[in-house]
């Protein structure tokens, strides 16, 4: 067997963790890591603690080393019971994940979306993906969209409440 880094955890950080393990409003995943922090301080090892919460050893481990990373920033808000609560809901979130960054933002998505709820301009009797993209750009609210795009913004709620089709299939060239 490996060594072990010793976790201890101060009286502020066990009450804390408790509260959160408690907890029926915050997610599932935070309460299972809080839980695997408090086990780490009670001293059970990765395997023993990992068959207790019946999740993988590594998974664990991941989350005793992000917390003994940690350590710096916790001992600094020690004496602040809530941003310590903030902090240790921050170490045990989710990492960000790889990827490209969003290319449209929650304001102009709800600006696209209001677009595609007005009258379109003479001689459009519908909106198509195409000319509300066209019309998107005209307007400023973005530098470029495609309709594939749009399209996908549209159909991204799962509330129908127009029952007919708000957008016409686009069967003649511009």
């Amino acid at each position: 067997m490996r060594p072990l880094t010793p976790l201890i955890l101060t009286q502020a950080q066990q009450s804390t963790l408790e509260a959160i393990v408690r907890s029926r409003q915050l997610p599932h995943s935070l309460v299972q890591r809080a839980r695997i922090v408090l086990n780490a301080g009670a001293g059970r090892r990765n395997k023993a603690s990992a068959q207790g919460l019946n999740i993988k050893e590594e998974t664990v481990g991941l989350w005793r080393r992000r917390w003994l990373s940690a350590q710096e920033a916790l001992a600094a808000c020690e004496d602040d019971p809530e941003r310590l609560r903030r902090q240790i809901e921050t170490i045990l979130a989710d990492a960000e994940r790889p990827g490209a960054p969003q290319t449209f933002s929650a304001e102009q998505v709800c600006q696209l979306l209001a677009l595609a709820c007005e009258t379109p301009p003479s001689p459009l009797t519908h909106w198509t993906r195409k000319d509300l993209a066209r019309e998107a750009v005209k307007q400023g609210i973005v530098d470029r969209i495609s309709a594939t795009s749009i399209g996908r913004f549209l159909n991204a709620g799962s509330a129908k409440a127009a029952s007919n089709a708000l957008l016409a299939e686009s069967h003649h060239r511009r």
